[in-house]
């Protein structure tokens, strides 16, 4: 008995293990008006039937390399080893920029452009490797599009992988990946000095790259007002747990669910109200004592 369990138990993990090996997650900035998504989850699928498609989402701000970096990195966490991110915000598609796989030291690849996407996820998880994409047999047709890698290039490459080939076949090994220039958070004594990088969807509300524990330094409790200088306009906004802590249509700083410190209106749109548009300065000074 004990030893069936033993091997149910291994079955079970082994099938797991092949699952997640079978996962890839899928993420664009092509929208779903027309066949664009269709098609490269057509390829994929025509390459390895078995294979889980996941969508991220395929609506990232057009060009925004900076949102897909910032998805990606917010994503990967929740994936386990051998999940395969295949993303395609591609700016430069059929310029010189590469075609790459990176390997993250969780065990995940990613099979997009090296345009930056990667930066959020290599400071987060780190690389172990990454590759160049220029093994043929891996692509789709004997003619590429100059302006459709994502079917011809992304999608048949990350099937492959996704499948169980062995990824270093892609292409020789790639030493420095470009990076995006984010200003880190900078803490001093006297506040933080950071980045307002992006807004929320749809809702407006400000994401920023100062950390809940870089955030905690500062010594604001939560019902406590918080001096803010967004660019050159300057805020006193509560720090609260959640949207509803503050009365309709007045804003309120908090902690996302991505641990980030995060400005909002309840009901409202921060962006909008303010007039911010990401990037921009913000800077958080110490709590008067």
């Amino acid at each position: 008995m004990k030893k069936l369990l033993i091997l149910f138990c291994f079955l079970f993990a082994l099938s797991q293990a092949n699952a997640a090996n079978h996962t890839i997650v899928f993420m664009t900035d092509f929208g779903v008006i027309d066949d664009s998504v269709a098609i490269c989850k057509g390829v994929m699928l025509s390459i390895d039937p078995s294979l889980r498609i996941i969508d991220l989402t395929h609506q990232v701000e057009t060009f925004s390399i900076l949102d897909g970096a910032r998805f990606l990195a917010g994503t990967a966490p929740y994936y386990p080893a051998g999940t395969v991110f295949v993303v395609v915000i591609d700016p430069g598609v059929g310029s010189a920029r590469k075609a790459i796989v990176a390997k993250s030291k969780r065990g995940q690849y990613f099979v997009l452009p090296d345009n930056g996407l990667m930066t959020l996820v290599q400071e987060q998880d780190g690389i172990e490797e990454s590759r160049e994409i220029t093994n043929t047999a891996m692509m789709v047709g004997g003619k590429l599009s100059s302006t459709f890698h994502g079917r011809d290039i992304f999608s048949p490459v990350g099937a492959h992988i996704a499948g169980g080939e062995d990824w270093t076949q892609v292409g020789p090994v790639v030493t420095n990946l470009v990076t995006l220039d984010i200003a880190p958070a900078k803490v001093e004594p006297g506040g933080i000095t950071a980045e307002v990088i992006a807004l929320d969807g749809p809702y407006g509300n400000l994401i920023t790259n100062i950390s809940e524990e870089q955030f905690n330094t500062l010594g604001y409790e939560v019902g406590q007002n918080v001096d803010v200088t967004i660019d050159k306009q300057n805020l006193s906004i509560p720090r609260e747990r959640t949207f509803s802590d503050v009365p309709l249509n007045k804003p309120l700083i908090y902690i996302t669910s991505r641990s980030v410190v995060g400005l909002a209106v309840n009901q409202g749109n921060f962006a909008k109200t303010y007039g911010v548009k990401p990037p921009a300065r913000i800077f958080i000074p110490s709590r008067k004592k």
